[in-house]
């Protein structure tokens, strides 16, 4: 080790000081992007929630129009359609929450890979 000009420290253990300051200074850096990216993640999960609210209200809207009495053959055609329409819309939102708690979970992985514990 050698002290150069302005007395300032070189040689091999100035090189690890910074290299390990560097490798400190990325891996925080490395930190705080999982962290944002679990909070993107964690957004998305609630826009995918709040389209599977929105099924919901579409599908208390079609039971409302399911109960109507229809009495003519083109009535029961439509009643018949609505709750073909319900089903598969059904489906849909189960698929949006199934999608939530898998996004969630993502989320969550994404900060536990910064070593950072979940929220």
């Amino acid at each position: 080790m050698t002290t150069g000009m302005g007395g300032s420290v070189t040689g091999s253990m100035g090189g690890s000081l910074a290299s390990a300051s560097a490798s400190a200074s990325a891996a925080a850096s490395d930190a705080a992007a999982c962290v944002s990216r679990s909070y993107e993640v964690r957004q998305l999960a609630a826009r995918a929630a709040r389209c599977a609210d929105q099924a919901d209200a579409v599908l208390s809207q079609l039971a409302r129009l399911e109960l109507q009495t229809w009495q003519s053959p083109a009535g029961r055609a439509y009643r018949i359609t609505l709750s073909l329409h319900a089903a598969s819309l059904r489906r849909g939102r189960n698929t949006l929450q199934d999608a939530v708690a898998v996004v969630l979970r993502h989320a969550q992985n994404v900060v536990l890979s910064s070593g950072r514990p979940g929220f």
